[in-house]
């Protein structure tokens, strides 16, 4: 690697971060390579969803100590809209619903901010990407025309994440427990999703408690977050060794 050259990696270094006084990550260290995906498990209120937010900026938490580091370059000073310029996206676990703008409207404007200034998403260039997109998630074109998450299910909020990931091309995904509340065949629609778009060009965590997920996506890396801390690291086989075992052992590594 040139001395100019700057690794094509997330690396998060001795993260810490609090809301308001109290802290909940302490001490995170993760290297994500693009090309691979890592899963991110661990219990409840031990600092998954946290890592996600304080990623991408959320404004509630406050970083005490460590750094983001996105292909070389830290992002904590960065405001979110940044970031995404940077390639990061976050599915959400709960994703707002905005009545009175379509998700056409919404994917457009989208589009149209990773642009440099100047330059414009043409009609062509959206509507092509949109059907492909729409093809992957077996999902009709009339959704479109539908306001931002207005009356969805679960599974249609899911869904319509994974739409905007396929729209923007991000370098590094962010996926905050996005199989909370599927059933098995949104799941599945979901995975395609994902798989339709792993490569070389990207790479991100998947946060999730279960097993299922991982199943469909199979992770490059597993990581377990206890008490604001990865206490283990491994294969594939350690989220089956948590799908069969729970999550006894793995408090008391964290203990120790």
């Amino acid at each position: 690697m040139t001395q100019t050259e700057q690794p094509h990696q997330i690396e998060i270094r001795n993260l810490h971060a609090s809301v308001g006084d109290l802290p909940i990550l302490k001490g995170i260290d993760l290297i994500i390579p693009r090309g691979e995906l890592h899963a991110v498990m661990g219990p409840n209120g031990n600092g998954k969803s946290t890592l996600a937010k304080v990623m991408v900026g959320d404004p509630e938490y406050t970083v005490t100590d460590g750094d983001i580091l996105v292909d070389g370059v830290s992002i904590l000073e960065m405001e979110p809209d940044e970031r995404a310029r940077m390639g990061l996206f976050l599915a959400f676990q709960y994703p707002v619903e905005i009545p009175g703008v379509t998700i056409a409207n919404f994917l457009r404007l989208a589009m149209q901010a990773r642009k440099e200034e100047g330059e414009e998403v043409s009609f062509t260039e959206f509507y092509g990407k949109l059907q492909t997109s729409l093809k992957t998630l077996d999902w009709d074109e009339s959704i479109v025309e539908r306001y931002l998450n207005a009356g969805f299910s679960g599974g249609e909020k899911k869904r319509n994440e994974i739409l905007q990931m396929l729209m923007l091309e991000p370098t590094y995904i962010i996926m905050d427990e996005t199989d909370s509340g599927l059933d098995v065949d949104a799941l599945k629609v979901v995975a395609n999703g994902v798989n339709s778009m792993r490569g070389p060009g990207l790479g991100g965590l998947i946060i999730t408690h279960y097993q299922r997920l991982l199943d469909y996506i199979v992770p490059d890396k597993v990581h377990i977050i206890v008490d604001g801390k990865v206490v283990q690291s491994g294969g594939p086989e350690l989220a089956k060794k948590l799908d069969s075992q729970g999550y006894d052992w793995v408090k008391e590594l964290a203990t120790a």
